[in-house]
């Protein structure tokens, strides 16, 4: 057993009772659902199925990081018991929480100088974030050090691929993604952005492609492309989706099919309320380890 706590956000979208398996930790980001709050708790406040249901009738959403108070309290409550912590946060690129944890480790320094808090930024998000988390909790299993965790995590967190697509660009256009008009136009002409997380943990446009049986193509091709050792790839691969399950079920059994030496069958995990506020219902985003990201 290490004598030091491995710990994420909730935006790593697993499930608790892969975390907990896995002895992960999380602190929850939080959310509104038509002017009420909520925590970002995996699902247990409100379903998963409820809470995009409620987006596709037409609810509002918005999103809030954790703080740097709920930080403070957070990490506090590890280093008191004399317990070591690194923590990887959402990415910079799309949240600004990793400025939150920076702050609430530099307060902590002093009255706990003893004890090591490393904060890093995963440049990840979703199950992306949690294959990372989980290759972090094999390391750590295995008898790697904190340093040298910490060190690895550094220099290994580009290689993990994130490859998504939404089936309805009207979430993306309310987030500011998509213009009103390129959306109105993408949506009459079925168009189904492929999208990933580039080098700087930031979603970008990759093609527009039309129709979803060719974006799933799409998407298992990048996958042929760019995992570590192919077709022969025997790592891990997570797929997480936003009450479309069958969509993922579709691209798990590709990969499946494609991939005959991958660690196991494929993970498929729900997208949690924070990443989903912004992506909507109908998402599919594929993860996976390959080339380093460099664009």
């Amino acid at each position: 057993m290490s004598n030091y706590i491995l710990s994420c956000c909730s935006t790593a979208d697993l499930d608790e009772q892969h975390l907990n398996a896995r002895d992960i930790n999380y602190i929850c980001f939080h959310f509104e659902l038509d002017g009420n709050d909520y925590p970002d708790d995996l699902g247990k406040s409100i379903s998963f199925k409820d809470f995009y249901d409620s987006m596709a009738k037409g609810a509002m959403t918005k999103t809030s990081q954790v703080s740097v108070g709920e930080y403070v309290e957070y990490f506090e409550s590890f280093l008191k018991d004399g317990k070591d912590v690194l923590h990887a946060t959402l990415s910079s690129g799309i949240s600004g929480t990793l400025n939150s944890a920076t702050i609430a480790r530099d307060q902590l320094k002093e009255k706990y100088p003893d004890r090591k808090l490393y904060v890093i930024d995963s440049l990840a998000a979703s199950a992306g974030y949690g294959l990372l988390m989980n290759k972090l909790a094999d390391l750590r299993d295995d008898g790697m050090s904190i340093d040298d965790l910490y060190q690895w995590a550094i220099e290994h967190r580009l290689e993990c691929q994130h490859w998504f697509f939404v089936s309805d660009l009207k979430y993306l256009i309310r987030g500011g993604r998509v213009s009103k008009v390129a959306g109105t136009i993408g949506n009459v002409l079925n168009i189904c952005p492929l999208m990933n997380v580039d080098y700087q943990g930031r979603l970008i446009v990759r093609s527009k492609v039309r129709g979803k049986s060719a974006v799933i193509k799409a998407q298992v091709e990048k996958m042929v492309q760019l995992a570590e050792g192919g077709i022969d790839y025997d790592g891990d691969c997570y797929i997480s989706n936003s009450d479309c399950y069958d969509d993922a079920r579709a691209v798990a059994d590709l990969i499946e099919e494609k991939f005959p030496k991958m660690k196991g069958k494929v993970k498929i995990y729900s997208i949690g309320t924070t990443i989903g506020s912004h992506t909507g219902p109908g998402t599919v985003a594929l993860f996976f380890w390959g080339s380093q990201r460099i664009d």
